[in-house]
């Protein structure tokens, strides 16, 4: 099966400020299994690797793991200094008045504060009514709603009543903004899978059919926001991006994306996971934090209406929609768009269930889906090909960003575990200390075992990574705690209990709930088993 096209090509497409939408040179189309598998197939000759070299070389398949090992820490220890900057960089866009702002930096090329017209779709199946409010009040309570927001529910028709839940949403809410409205998005289309991204294509292609063909709105003056149905912006969110959208000279050929926090139901989810969940938002901060680090759209994110009709709007068989969506809009116009910071973090549910166990299927099953992005590191590959105009070390720039994390959480991990594990387990000899002797004499044993730490670059970078390692996920989560909103109640024994376990804890919860579903999603894409898409749940 060829990997497939987006859609027809459109060569001269004018996105606005002198920029089009470039057409490739046809190419012979590699087999889509072929793309896909690449994470796969690396994590398993990775396994293969450490298996073969833990018998054969030992020590060299031991320095390997410690330099990934090693590599991984400093990236951490970095990411812990962009996150305490990004706190700073938020603090200073919540002081600042953003009309202000605006007005001070205005030129003849920016586009009036009044003439911005945002566009929110919210995608949702079998969301209760009681998040949907909550998300709409939220909306409500930002900058000039009732002038210059317009709401889409996208609702799914594989929802029963889900025009009844539409409409009584809309009766209660749609005097708090300029326009509301809702699409219902058919099931069984040709070509479609289920998902979030196929229900995104349905609205936005009605928006612009709606708002611009028949209602006669300015293609150019339309900002669309996708966002989880959970998503909680800050209060000033849409004032910064009507500033930043209107000023930017550039605005047609930006996403705009802020920091995610997963505050929403923190004190109701189970203290083990806030960890994961601290990990996670400090994560998101630093890579938009950190200017040397490519930023990527994640979950809810903006782009102009131009920018989303000259593409074809999104892919209607993408579990990974964010990603996706940027490489899709990067390559359509010749390497040109970026992504912009808006540095207000916005609030989102964590993921819930019965239990400890349930939370954490919950959280495997939603790593699982974020996973199935593993597939763009096949989809950039075919772009570049495909569009050999676009240049390569812009290209190659991106690639590397969408490998990195896929493929240090895939092969990189194997060889990380089992290449700094099984040496040891069937060499003993080559390992500096034994633990039943140092036991028995500490005083004579340790001098000993730190001396050949020492003399040993694989074992004293493993050292060094694990000591980096455990001290970084207590500033992760000192991060974390310091931005959380109040307690909605006093905290008890068995929760501080439970929070105390959760940070030596980490390592083996980040194997459970990260590691193996991004290892079990790669096997999938190379086996060419189908991943049906699943709403996480969060109430």
């Amino acid at each position: 099966m060829p990997y497939r096209s987006d859609e027809p090509r459109r060569n001269n497409l004018q996105l606005g400020a002198g920029w089009s939408l470039l057409g490739g040179v046809p190419t012979t189309p590699i087999p889509e299994r072929i793309l896909d598998g690449i994470p796969g197939f690396l994590a398993w000759l990775a396994l293969l690797f450490s298996v073969a070299s833990a018998i054969a070389f030992p020590r060299t398949v031991l320095l390997i793991a410690a330099v990934i090992g090693f590599y991984s820490a400093v990236r951490f220890f970095i990411a812990g200094c962009a996150a305490i900057i990004g706190l700073r960089q938020i603090r200073h866009a919540e002081e600042r008045d953003w009309r202000a702002y605006y007005e001070q930096r205005r030129t003849d090329q920016a586009l009036r504060w009044e003439d911005v017209h945002h566009v929110v779709i919210i995608p949702n199946y079998k969301e209760p009514l009681s998040v949907l409010r909550r998300t709409l009040d939220n909306l409500a309570a930002q900058c000039d709603a009732q002038q210059r927001l317009t709401i889409v529910l996208a609702m799914e028709a594989g929802e029963a009543e889900c025009v009844e839940k539409a409409e009584l949403l809309q009766r209660e809410y749609r005097h708090r903004f300029s326009r509301f409205h809702y699409t219902v998005h058919p099931r069984g289309l040709p070509g479609e899978m289920q998902c979030k991204s196929a229900n995104e294509a349905w609205a936005g292609r009605w928006i612009k059919r709606h708002l611009v063909d028949e209602r006669g709105f300015n293609l150019d003056h339309i900002l669309v926001t996708t966002q989880d149905a959970d998503t909680r912006w800050h209060p000033k969110h849409f004032a910064a991006l009507t500033a930043l959208f209107a000023l930017h000279p550039q605005r047609y050929l930006r996403f705009w994306q802020a920091p995610i926090r997963y505050h929403g139901n923190i004190w109701e989810i189970n203290p083990l996971l806030r960890i994961v969940n601290a990990y996670a938002t400090a994560l998101e901060l630093a890579y938009l934090a950190n200017p040397y680090w490519k930023p990527m759209p994640m979950s809810s994110y903006s782009l102009s209406l131009r920018l989303l009709d000259a593409c074809g709007y999104w892919d209607v068989d993408v579990i990974a929609d964010e990603w996706h969506m940027y490489i899709k809009s990067f390559y359509a116009t010749g390497g040109s768009v970026e992504l912009e910071r808006v540095m207000l973090p916005f609030m989102a549910d964590a993921t819930i269930g019965k239990g400890v166990l349930g939370e954490l299927w919950e959280r495997y099953q939603q790593t699982l889906r974020h996973a199935w992005g593993s597939k763009e590191v096949g989809y950039v590959i075919a772009k570049m090909i495909d569009h050999p105009e676009v240049s390569f070390w812009r290209s190659l720039r991106l690639l590397i960003r969408i490998s990195h994390d896929i493929l240090l959480a895939g092969a990189g991990w194997v060889i990380l575990t089992v290449g700094s594990q099984l040496p040891a387990l069937l060499h003993p000899e080559i390992t500096p200390f034994n633990a039943g002797a140092l036991l028995e004499d500490p005083s004579q044993n340790i001098p000993l075992a730190a001396q050949n730490i020492a003399n040993s670059p694989a074992w004293l970078l493993i050292l060094v990574a694990g000591a980096l390692v455990v001290v970084l996920g207590i500033v992760f989560w000192l991060i974390d705690v310091a931005v959380r909103p109040p307690r909605t109640r006093p905290i008890t024994l068995p929760e501080l209990l439970w929070t105390i376990i959760s940070l030596p804890m980490l390592p083996i919860l980040t194997l459970f709930v990260v590691a193996i579903p991004t290892i079990q999603a790669q096997t999938r894409l190379l086996l060419g088993i189908p991943l049906q898409f699943r709403v996480s749940r969060k109430v």
